[in-house]
């Protein structure tokens, strides 16, 4: 290989392992920097306070709890402080949340802040109770104890004024479902009621709020609350979201991640949404609101993730890499009383199509693709996932059902992908013929062009027709990578306990303290066998001689470069989700094996074609 050939492949070497670092970092830097919707934007209406380091004096918790939901308020703002929700198990089946390494790794290690609920709470019966530590996922951010108390400025659902979200509630009612404050300022009385709705399993993770304004009630605002982290294939992915009425069609919108604080003062939302990518909460106003709502974006170093816990030592989570967001409603200036349905949980298909089905909404919009390209690959990776809820049907496996699907795929692009390998195979046939041209011609480069041209001709050959199957493959493919990133169902999804357990994250065959460059803590094995593979599909795809000596210098380069690709690979996938490594991987294995039979076929048809049997009867002398 020549020095140019060398310097290209090592510079496309480089390009390719930091282009899905770059993409990941960057995107998020890009959104902050846009408007955060095509509206008018005014000046931010609430400041973003530093964190408290203590409790409120007088502050006391309260907790309403079914199967779905453990929630716990505060008396300061009358507001949420906690949203926890059960970890499936044989006490609460009805859970659709599974656990993950990272609860794992909270659990032991962590336990302290761990603990559900984080403080002590009052009882309906008057008395008092500490919780339990792990069995839950905390879908808000919450204190760090002993390093930081969460500000009541961030607590959800609480009604933001020039005092309110400070201001000490009295609790006049306090039942197994339902909850009611009431808060006094100089101006206004307003009376908050939290209960669990009456449709109770038809309507999961659900909960009705009510909020009744005697007084002043002009410029108050109902927030989301600042949802926990999530990683996806290794980076947290917010999206927030509102849903308005355009005609007879509703019309849900994604608004870009604000730089700071923003006001929408012209739109009015039948709901927003604000989640982490796999969980979140949709506030829907029931009564009409006054128009407009706002977005924030909240420092991680003003309100940390629990994320940064973990080695911290070695600041493997910095608070400032994840911020957190919160969205807020503003309350009508004429209505007494406001009602209000909240959705708080896993964006889970089966789950949300439960709630549209019992309240004729439309949640499941909520969902967020997450791609470079999901805007593209959205309609495919629906689509794919409809089959692949299919597959589960019948295995009850999600590992199994990536299989299923890319075996499905596989069948459904056969005729590309079999097009691919004719041509393929063909240029191999006659790669001796047009290696032969070129050293004829080797001083004549127009007429070496001119008569491999030819040679293509006359054999049929098209080296150009050979992409246009993957080009049209490329929106289901970026579609499958995008729905295994971004399906709530495989979250936690296990396939090989103690290895592949959780299919939204890598594989982890056996992990360490110490964090190695690149590597982290963990050892991830899927990649590596995908590496394997992908090495001898590429020995499969370009045969050579068995003797070095008498390769060409176009099967060198070929060599070289199918080596350098797939170690390029390896350690591209290396850190993605071992679902879509399991997709991968399938799909390699399947390739080879099409690609063999393919071959052997095409061989044995060029062979017999090859013989020509006289059958005229000789003349005898």
């Amino acid at each position: 290989m020549n020095k140019r050939s060398l310097i290209f492949v090592i510079g496309l070497t480089a390009a390719l392992y930091f282009v899905n670092q770059y993409f990941s970092s960057k995107d998020q830097e890009r959104r902050q920097e846009q408007q955060v919707a095509p509206a008018k934007v005014v000046a931010p209406v609430l400041p973003t306070p530093a964190p408290i380091q203590e409790s409120v004096n007088g502050e006391k918790y309260y907790v309403l709890e079914n199967g779905f939901q453990q929630l716990v308020f505060s008396n300061v703002g009358g507001s949420l402080v906690e949203i926890n929700l059960p970890i499936k198990s044989k006490e609460n089946p009805d859970s659709n949340v599974l656990p993950i390494r990272a609860d794992k790794v909270m659990e032991m290690d962590y336990s302290k802040n761990d603990h559900f609920p984080e403080f002590a709470y009052q009882e309906v019966n008057g008395g008092e109770q500490t919780g339990k530590i792990g069995g839950y996922y905390p879908l808000l951010r919450r204190s760090i104890v002993g390093k930081t108390k969460e500000n009541p400025r961030y607590y959800a659902l609480n009604v933001l004024g020039s005092e309110e979200g400070n201001i000490l509630y009295n609790v006049s009612k306090y039942e197994k479902d339902a909850i009611v404050f009431e808060g006094i300022s100089e101006n206004r009385k307003i009376i908050k009621t939290f209960s669990f709705p009456k449709e109770g399993k038809n309507a999961p993770y659900c909960f009705d709020l009510s909020i009744q304004i005697d007084g002043d009630s002009k410029g108050l605002m109902l927030t989301s609350g600042v949802p926990e982290v999530e990683l996806i294939s290794g980076n947290p992915a917010p999206a927030l979201k509102y849903q308005i009425q355009k005609g007879k069609r509703p019309l849900v919108e994604l608004i870009d991640l604000p730089k700071n604080s923003s006001t929408i003062p012209s739109i009015e939302p039948k709901w927003v949404s604000n989640s982490n990518g796999f969980f979140g909460l949709i506030l829907q106003p029931l009564t009409e609101m006054g128009g407009g709502f706002s977005v924030s974006k909240i420092p991680g170093t003003n309100f940390p993730t629990r994320l940064t816990l973990v080695d911290s030592e070695y600041d493997l989570y910095p608070a400032e890499k994840y911020p957190g967001y919160e969205m807020g409603l503003f309350l009508p200036q004429t209505a007494k009383t406001s009602q209000f349905r909240v959705f708080a949980g896993p964006f889970a298909t089966e789950v949300l199509e439960t709630v549209d089905t019992a309240y004729g909404v439309n949640y499941k919009s909520a969902q967020s693709f997450h791609g470079w390209f999901s805007f593209i690959s959205e309609p495919f990776a629906k689509f794919l996932m409809i089959l692949m809820n299919f597959f589960y049907f019948i295995t009850h496996s999600w590992g199994f059902s990536i299989i299923l699907l890319t075996l499905a795929l596989r069948v459904m692009l056969y005729p590309l992908n079999a097009w691919s390998i004719k041509s393929t195979v063909k240029m191999q046939q006659i790669a001796p013929q047009v290696t032969a041209i070129q050293e004829k011609y080797k001083k004549e480069p127009k007429r070496a062009q001119m008569e491999v041209m030819a040679l293509y001709k006359e054999k049929g050959v098209n080296p150009i027709t050979g992409c246009f199957p993957i080009l049209i493959q490329m929106p289901f493919l970026i579609g499958m990578f995008d729905l295994l990133k971004s399906a709530f169902e495989l979250r936690g999804a296990s396939f090989i306990p103690g290895w592949i357990d959780n299919l939204t994250a890598p594989d982890v065959l056996f992990s360490w303290n110490y964090p190695v460059v690149f590597f982290g803590t963990n050892f991830h094995l899927l990649p590596i066998i995908l590496g394997v593979v992908m090495y001898y599909q590429q020995r499969l795809s370009t045969p050579r001689p068995k003797d070095p000596k008498l390769m060409t210098e176009q099967q060198k380069q070929q060599k070289m470069m199918g080596n350098i690709m797939t170690l390029v690979f390896a350690i591209m996938f290396y850190h993605f989700p071992s679902g879509l490594n399991l997709y991968w991987l399938s799909s390699m294995v399947l390739g080879i094996v099409q690609q063999w039979w393919m071959m052997r076929r095409m061989t044995v048809a060029a062979a017999t074609s090859s013989k020509v049997v006289d059958i005229t009867p000789t003349k005898k002398k």
